[in-house]
């Protein structure tokens, strides 16, 4: 004997022929702005560190001036995230 399970699957969203077309539609627009975002993710993590380079020589005593660092050295982590897999096949 089974027990009957505790959950039910209300959850489960209906599957049909619309779902399913939104669904791909979906998948087509997230696969077509892949390539443009990796693109400028991996210039961007490249342009970024010279902009670095002003801030370290002006040094970074002003709590402005190390707050603008630090918020761009975040936003060069995640552009080498984002465009890690850039022009790979």
């Amino acid at each position: 004997m089974s027990n009957p399970s505790p959950l039910s699957n209300e959850s489960i969203g209906p599957s049909g022929p619309e779902t399913d077309r939104q669904h791909d539609r979906r998948r087509r627009i997230v696969r077509s702005l892949k390539g443009p975002a990796q693109f400028l993710s991996f210039w961007v993590a490249i342009a970024l560190p010279f902009v670095h380079v002003p801030l370290l020589a002006q040094g970074l005593g002003d709590p402005s001036v190390t707050l603008t660092f630090l918020l761009l050295l975040g936003l060069n982590v995640l552009a080498l995230y984002l465009g890690h897999g850039y022009n790979q096949s």
